[in-house]
């Protein structure tokens, strides 16, 4: 279930369930019935306030109360105004328990407060009394999302409050996944509620969950050899020689068949020949190794001044028809300047690199990415511990498996290398850029608190190995 969908295109998809003959009164009580059910398995019996909205997010909440009182729970519920749809009043008359004030005092009081007041489309700030009552309650669980939460965008709306549990429904929304969401949904729990998934090809849905299922690993062949598997490209500068050799490690680790670091002069060329034995290293001028069709993948940027030489050197490589991997000083150097990362493959900023190349995205980081990739026609990751990975063509995934020790130098480099690394072997540049992050994360989860930089790419044979168990895999040959 990699699909996410907006707000906007799950009311298409409950509209089109409903057309083909599935009752929203079905679908409302079997919402309800999940939620109750993730609150059972959680929690001992309590007192339990439970919010209700006047729309089907409050009318998913009546089930939830009623179905609670059927389990011997202490109920009270407070209605935030009168049931606007006629599904939400259908369930709101069907709650025969105490309907008390919307009060802070009344949340505090509660255990466990089920916050079913707005859902993911809200389209106003969270304030006044609806905020000082969540903001009261000890212990919140969400039905969708915490009221105040966009989910099409992860933003806070005023005021949202920091929920234990997330009960969501038929498939997530880039909320649950984009920051600060994420980190105010607490444990997310996704439920089958009926909706068919034959709703799905009519929704046109366009953002996607970062994993497998968006990708397949490259894997070698009986036949394949060196030159089969890609030959990729490094520029190195003189002051962070170290950058170059991340990205170089990486790509080999990778897959990459063949790899060649190009030095600006012979004292760092000689610097960079004293490290990886499996590394060529060549030095000055880049016309020869341009010349070569079979190196076909360029990593420019890491370790490079943010100067006009960089830009040449990016403009030179794209004009030889090389697919190549933009990143630190080269993004840098274009400052400004979208316009001169044009033909890029991929584009590999951080928050900082993407403000100064395109601006400040905003609250609407996806649509930002979105747009830069359409201006670029690259495919751009915005690096992050929600990286949003966009296509020229409107495709976008986030990836959420990166743990927070990633947050050190050195590991954009690592990034920047597994993208390139699977250019060379012919993955399309989504596909890589999506796979590359999945990697990055992976790779970081199994090597745990403490992890430098240069772990990560000695991390990845364990990771491509767990990936590929179920993959037949040829027996490639040597030299």
């Amino acid at each position: 279930m990699h699909e996410l969908l907006t707000p906007q295109e799950m009311t298409r998809a409950d509209a089109a369930a409903i057309a083909a003959g599935v009752p929203g009164l079905r679908l409302m009580e079997a919402a309800g019935r999940a939620v109750a059910r993730a609150i059972l398995r959680r929690y001992r019996p309590h007192p339990v306030l439970v919010l209700a909205g006047p729309g089907n997010n409050g009318g998913d909440g009546y089930v939830v109360a009623r179905l609670l009182d059927q389990a011997g729970w202490g109920v009270r519920l407070a209605a935030l105004a009168p049931s606007s749809s006629g599904d939400a009043a259908a369930m709101a008359a069907r709650w025969r328990g105490p309907v008390v004030a919307t009060t802070p005092a009344e949340a505090a009081r509660a255990g466990l407060v089920v916050d079913a007041v707005f859902g993911a489309g809200l389209a106003r700030p969270v304030t006044g009394l609806v905020a000082e009552v969540l903001a009261a309650a000890r212990e919140v669980v969400a039905v969708d999302v915490p009221s105040g939460l966009d989910g099409a965008t992860g933003a806070v709306r005023g005021f949202a409050p920091r929920a234990v549990l997330t009960v969501t429904f038929f498939r997530l929304k880039p909320g649950h996944l984009l920051l600060p969401g994420r980190t105010l949904c607490g444990e997310v729990e996704l439920a089958d509620i009926g909706l068919p998934a034959s709703v799905l090809p009519g929704l046109g849905v366009r953002t996607f969950r970062n994993g497998p299922a968006l990708w397949r690993l490259p894997v070698p062949g009986a036949s394949d050899h060196k030159y089969a598997r890609g030959h990729v490209a490094v520029r190195a500068g003189p002051a962070m020689t170290g950058a170059a050799r991340l990205v170089a490690a990486a790509a080999r680790r990778v897959g990459a068949g063949l790899l060649t670091i190009l030095a600006a002069d012979a004292a760092t060329a000689a610097v960079l020949r004293g490290g990886d034995a499996g590394v060529m290293v060549a030095e000055g001028d880049a016309a020869p190794l341009l010349a070569d069709a079979r190196i076909g993948t360029w990593v420019i940027g890491p370790g490079l001044p943010p100067d006009a030489a960089t830009l040449q050197a990016l403009r030179a490589a794209v004009a030889a028809g090389r697919q190549v991997v933009a990143d630190a000083g080269a993004l840098r150097a274009a400052a400004g300047t979208p316009s001169a990362l044009a033909g890029c493959a991929v584009l590999t900023p951080h928050a900082g690199e993407f403000s100064a190349v395109f601006g400040p995205p905003g609250e609407d980081r996806l649509a930002a990415v979105r747009a830069a990739a359409r201006a670029t026609g690259a495919v751009i990751i915005l690096k992050g511990a929600d990286s949003i990975v966009a296509a020229p063509d409107g495709r976008a995934a986030i990836n959420a498996n990166a743990p927070p020790w990633l947050a050190t130098g050195g590991t954009g480099d690592v990034l920047a290398g597994l993208v390139a690394g699977l250019l060379a072997q012919r993955m399309p540049a989504f596909e890589a850029a999506c796979c590359a992050c999945h990697l990055h994360g992976a790779a970081a989860q199994r090597i745990g608190p403490g992890l430098l930089a240069e772990d990560l790419p000695g991390a990845m044979p364990a990771v491509l190995a767990a990936m590929l168990l179920d993959v037949p895999r040829g027996v490639g040959h040597g030299s």
